[in-house]
């Protein structure tokens, strides 16, 4: 038994369509998606509507809450003020451009998906179990992995929106981040996601799939979205501090 776990697409639609032939290259027998479809990318309707059509079992992201319920705040917890302005700018864009039925799509959403599948007790959320918007870092101490390992309930917990994959094993529970699609931010602009295979024990791969970051980029840049968030892409969401850039 095969799985294919992703996460994170952010309206990249360019992004979606690569990881989606490699993941049909692996052939697994289920496709899972752990939210956040839209926010930050140029094109959140096609990547709706790209899930929809393949029926893939997806969870509401805290971004696909925001924009399905037209919210003023999309759940990012950012401090730095210029990152809130531009946040705040992505969701309105957002909000605006995705269609009345499509919103309906992203609000009917599940919180979580649980399943035992080979004997396997898995768990998939956006953040964590205990919160949608959870920033579960790989760093976070030993007794935060443990709670929540406790709060899941399960063998495997699936989960992303930091788009920084990693895997932990905490006690009995396997945590995995996924990564992120359509928003890396490991310095790697390339998409990823997870393939896991349950035989003959549970065996984690993080693949990353070459796609044109250019032509995603340019979108963003003339959509009218903070230009920002195409440098990002292009930097795989790792971008020099101002005093840094020219310095080796």
């Amino acid at each position: 038994m095969r799985l294919a776990i992703f996460s994170d697409v952010h309206a990249n639609f360019h992004a979606l369509e690569a990881v989606w032939g490699d993941i049909q290259q692996q052939k697994p027998d289920a496709i899972y998606c752990l939210g956040d479809l839209v926010g930050y990318g140029a094109e959140p309707n096609e990547v709706i509507d790209f899930i929809k059509t393949f029926n893939i079992p997806t969870i509401m992201g805290n971004y696909d809450d925001g924009v399905g319920f037209d919210l003023d705040d999309c759940g990012c917890v950012y401090k730095d003020p210029l990152d809130i302005q531009r946040g705040k700018q992505s969701l309105m864009w957002s909000r605006e451009l995705v269609t009345p039925n499509r919103k309906e799509f992203l609000r009917k959403l599940p919180m979580h998906i649980r399943k035992t599948i080979g004997g396997q007790q898995f768990y998939m959320v956006h953040g964590s179990p205990r919160k949608m918007n959870e920033y579960l870092y790989e760093d976070r101490p030993l007794a935060t992995f443990e709670h929540v390992a406790k709060v899941a309930g399960c063998d495997i917990l699936f989960f992303g929106h930091t788009h920084l994959p990693y895997q932990k094993r905490v006690g009995n529970t396997l945590f995995v981040n996924t990564g992120s699609v359509g928003k890396p931010k490991d310095g790697d602009p390339r998409a990823g996601y997870v393939i896991l295979d349950l035989q003959p024990q549970p065996k984690v791969e993080f693949r990353r799939v070459i796609y044109d970051v250019e032509s995603a980029a340019q979108a963003i840049r003339e959509s009218g979205l903070p230009p920002h968030f195409a440098d990002l892409l292009e930097s795989g969401g790792v971008i020099p501090s101002p005093h840094l850039q020219g310095v080796k």
